[in-house]
């Protein structure tokens, strides 16, 4: 089943469940992790409950189990393509387009 044909609550279980095996394979308690993430006990308990806990609790977390570095994939740096590189002559982008309207100008949407 697609990730992305999961309602939101599925996917935060999986997450918690993921992170309760990671846990137990470093071999930590709830207790340690809490410890060693700086967070309480019963932190731990939702985030692997599949509660939602915050993006910091998050990566607190993964860092406590050793897994920190697992969060690159996440959103990975994959760059400008050559092309769009060439054709921005090598300036990073700054801002989005949004989206650009067809047909009519804006100045006849726009009236007093």
């Amino acid at each position: 089943m697609s990730i992305y044909s999961k309602p939101i609550p599925a996917i935060l279980r999986e997450l918690g469940e993921r992170l309760r095996r990671a846990r137990l394979k470093a071999n930590l308690t709830q207790q340690a992790l809490a410890d060693s993430a700086s967070v309480s006990l019963k932190t731990v308990a939702n985030a692997e409950d599949g509660q939602n806990v915050s993006v910091e609790t998050l990566l607190l977390l993964l860092r406590g189990v050793g897994r920190l570095d697992d969060i690159q994939s996440l959103l990975a740096d994959e760059g400008p393509s050559p092309i769009e590189l060439a054709r921005r002559q090598g300036k990073a982008r700054q801002r989005a387009s949004g989206k650009r309207s067809q047909g009519k100008s804006s100045s006849e949407d726009w009236q007093w």
